[in-house]
């Protein structure tokens, strides 16, 4: 049985090859990027958590939309993801702190949303793990869960086919958020990106 420190091995590990290079293999994806923020409705001023942040690539579009009276966090377990976050910049643009989202170092109901850029499917336990993003953000508070490809297109990137337990279909994600303490409340997976948007509905 897998514990969480294989987990949280697995991860860093599968990351930590990936990180020099991580920018320069994906160089479009930006107005993505920029399009999903734009779509989480963001205002000035509010607080926001970029969940498993990588290289930092949301953070820009972030804090453009939050202002500088805004709050912008990057979270991500992998070091070496982090320092090439530096290397880029883009600490400029937030706080990055070496944290696993299933522990956050944030304050109960903290945040006004939560944008997660391909996080969901290197969650070890997605739906506990989904419940701490609902722990930090605000009852009212927003999720964004996103790819700048859609399921179909990264599939067939991987080169594999999509299976009817993918947690990204939309009839798996929507139970999955709800069972978590989120509503989806919209839905799009297309060939040039993958974007659910949810609101925290849980009462704690």
């Amino acid at each position: 049985m897998r514990n969480m420190t294989d987990d949280h091995t697995h991860v860093q590990e599968f990351f930590t090859v990936r990180a020099a290079d991580w920018d320069s293999r994906f160089p479009s994806d930006g107005p993505t990027f920029a399009a999903a923020v734009a779509d989480l409705g963001l205002r000035r001023g509010d607080r926001v958590l970029d969940a498993g942040c990588g290289t930092g690539r949301a953070l820009p579009p972030l804090r453009a939309a939050v202002g500088a009276s805004g709050v912008v966090l990057g979270a991500d377990l992998t070091p070496a993801m982090l320092k090439a976050a530096v290397r880029a910049g883009r600490n400029r643009d937030g706080r990055l702190l070496l944290a696993d989202v299933a522990a956050l170092p944030l304050r109960s109901g903290s945040l006004d949303a939560v944008f997660a850029a391909g996080l969901i499917a290197h969650l070890p336990h997605p739906e506990k793990n989904l419940r701490e993003l609902v722990r930090v953000v605000r009852p009212g508070g927003m999720l964004a869960l996103f790819h700048p490809i859609g399921r179909a297109a990264l599939a067939a990137r991987q080169g594999r086919q999509i299976t009817p337990g993918d947690l990204r279909a939309e009839a798996n994600l929507g139970p999955l958020l709800h069972r978590s303490g989120w509503t989806m409340t919209s839905y799009v997976d297309e060939d040039a990106r993958f974007l659910a948007l949810a609101v925290r509905t849980r009462e704690d």
